[in-house]
């Protein structure tokens, strides 16, 4: 892993939230699926009002 602060200034917040995933495995894929599936809900619900 190479966290040197010449190549890199600042982590980019995406290799950040990957190795977060990474890391943590199974929980964090569950709250992403939680998420999604929250989101599509949510979407859903509107499509289903605003007809």
């Amino acid at each position: 892993m190479n966290n040197s602060p010449a190549t890199e200034p600042k982590p980019s917040y995406v290799k950040l939230a990957m190795r977060n995933m990474v890391r943590k495995g199974g929980t964090s894929m569950k709250h992403f699926a939680l998420t999604t599936i929250g989101l599509l809900a949510v979407l859903v619900g509107l499509a289903y009002l605003t007809r």
